[in-house]
């Protein structure tokens, strides 16, 4: 085992002594050491219910055979950080949290990993450290929270909260109405209630094989949750019996079946960014070809929150993501899986030949704007709108667009451009949840476009344009713009232009002035260091 080289032979008393000191008993002391990387926080929602499943986990390990350590990693929750300089750190934090994970298990020789997960970068950070680590792990997301609920309407987190916004500034609600929602729209510990892209990592680590069947969608604060995290204790000790180890599980075919499971849910898209990077950890050929390349094939079969009503809680008494995977091993050529004939419900989980759209539910667009691609949630757009063409109103930030949004400065037929929040630029790359929920909340979602070089929520919906590369930073043609200028957005043709000519964008370029970044710090070291999203947004 890796860990004989902290606890085997004479030279290794005074380890065996430290060990002890941490509470190893002698009969435990030659049993596999497994490290249950925890990312338990009173700060993350999704979070806060951790300590129960670290115990859970912690019983299922030692049942097995093997002896339990558990450390801790740290945790941004993307809500909480949302429309303030704090979100300049989420991102980031993913390269935080695998340093973190691969420090603690390579300083400390650990011969498995139980990864304790659930929000936004916390789940993409984690499997971007087993990638690296390549020791036997596997990964708990610890689930998504309840349903809200006030006055018989069912809520979520985005519907509930963040686009009442709008409406309470549109004068469609009270502001007791609005309090009433801010109190009941997050009912419990959890993940925000749909596919966002807490809820879309989880589905996709359960496709690529890193947890236990139904992880991704049972609650938060269920006993089933507490069962899948007992057994994933007792697995991860089988798995370094039979020296199973990530990169024998994260393999292109397992990434592609992530990807075609993303758009035939209309995942969030962050989780471009998010396969592209453990693709790079896991030195895999995966790259924004194959999800263009795929996005012509899959059809969109199941739609959930932010895209319709339905709630991850819906979603998982349908049959979750084993339904899912069988429907997709059934039908799909390029799907690489066993069907295995679980339980499914039709009404949420259709057939693939009966689908919401045969369109998937994320998109590639390519353009003078984004030479090197852009993404959009096809499947949280309105048919209606899948050709758009509007008029520039240009933003160096998103507070400066949250400003116009709030004054009503924003008219349908407008298209808000907001750059200098790529990777780089902003550095982090801010989510825009803030600006598109309130577009959407002011009955703009269909009215109006929002593209920018920074990200989005896994919960915003409406015509919305992100990761765009070049970046602004970088000199993309996205710095060019000027307010006035016309933008089309061709979701059939997958395009995104600016409607100026070659000649007078030349001439524009002429007059940029280059970008330095004035951060300072970890953001100063991460800006230097930062990819483009079209690459992941990984550090080089």
């Amino acid at each position: 085992m890796r860990s004989d080289n902290i606890k085997k032979g004479i030279a290794r008393t005074p380890h065996r002594s430290l060990l002890m000191a941490a509470g190893v008993s002698k009969k435990n002391i030659n049993l596999p050491y497994i490290g249950i990387a925890s990312s338990f926080s009173d700060l993350v929602p999704g979070h806060i219910g951790m300590r129960d499943l670290e115990r859970q986990i912690e019983k299922g390990i030692h049942s097995a055979g093997g002896q339990a350590f558990i450390f801790g990693v740290p945790a941004v929750c993307d809500g909480i950080a949302m429309g303030h300089s704090g979100m300049q750190y989420s991102l980031p934090s993913r390269d935080l949290i695998a340093d973190c994970v691969e420090t603690v298990a390579n300083a400390h020789q650990l011969d498995g990993l139980v990864l304790l997960s659930n929000c936004d970068k916390i789940t993409p950070g984690m499997l971007i450290a087993a990638a690296r680590i390549n020791i036997p792990c596997i990964i708990v997301t610890a689930g998504p929270m309840l349903d809200g609920e006030s006055r018989c309407e069912k809520l979520t987190m985005i519907k509930g909260a963040f686009e009442a916004i709008g409406k309470y500034r549109n004068g469609e609600i009270t502001e007791e109405r609005l309090i009433e929602l801010e109190e009941a729209s997050c009912p419990s510990a959890g993940a925000c209630q749909g596919l966002y892209t807490a809820n879309t990592m989880a589905c996709l680590t359960e496709v690529m094989g890193m947890s236990l069947p139904y992880c991704a969608a049972s609650a938060a604060v269920s006993s089933e949750k507490r069962r899948i995290a007992f057994e994933s204790g007792m697995k991860i000790v089988e798995w370094v019996r039979e020296d199973k180890k990530p990169l024998d599980i994260i393999t292109r075919d397992s990434l592609r079946n992530a990807i075609i499971a993303d758009l035939a849910m209309g995942g969030s898209t962050n989780s471009f960014l998010h396969i592209l990077a453990v693709a790079n950890a896991s030195g895999v050929d995966v790259s924004l070809k194959d999800f263009e390349e795929l996005s012509y094939k899959i059809h969109q079969f199941v739609k959930l929150e932010p895209s319709s009503s339905i709630t991850m809680t819906q979603f998982h008494h349908a049959g979750g993501m084993p339904a899912v995977m069988d429907e997709l091993a059934k039908s799909v050529k390029e799907y690489a899986g066993e069907c295995k004939g679980v339980y499914c419900d039709k009404s949420i989980i259709h057939d693939y030949s009966e689908p919401f759209t045969t369109k998937p539910g994320l998109g590639i667009l390519y353009g003078n704007i984004a030479p090197e691609g852009s993404v959009i949630k096809i499947s949280a757009v309105d048919e209606s709108c899948y050709e758009f063409e509007g008029t520039a109103k240009v933003f160096d930030s998103e507070e400066d667009s949250m400003k116009a949004l709030e004054n009503d400065e924003i008219k349908a037929g407008d298209v808000i451009v907001i750059r200098y929040e790529g990777p780089k630029g902003g550095p982090g790359m801010r989510e825009m949840l803030a600006p598109t929920s309130l577009l959407v909340g002011k009955g703009l979602g269909t009215k109006a476009a929002l593209i920018t070089d920074g990200r989005f929520s896994g919960g915003t919906r409406g015509i919305c344009v992100g990761h765009i590369c070049p970046e602004a930073a970088d000199g993309g043609v996205i710095a060019l713009i000027k307010d006035g200028d016309k933008i089309k957005i061709d979701i059939n043709e997958r395009t995104l232009d600016l409607l100026v000519s070659d000649e007078e964008l030349e001439k524009r370029r002429k007059e940029l002035k280059p970008f330095v970044s004035k951060a300072k710090g970890y953001l100063g070291r991460y800006s230097r260091t930062v990819s483009d999203a079209s690459h992941g947004g990984v550090n080089v």
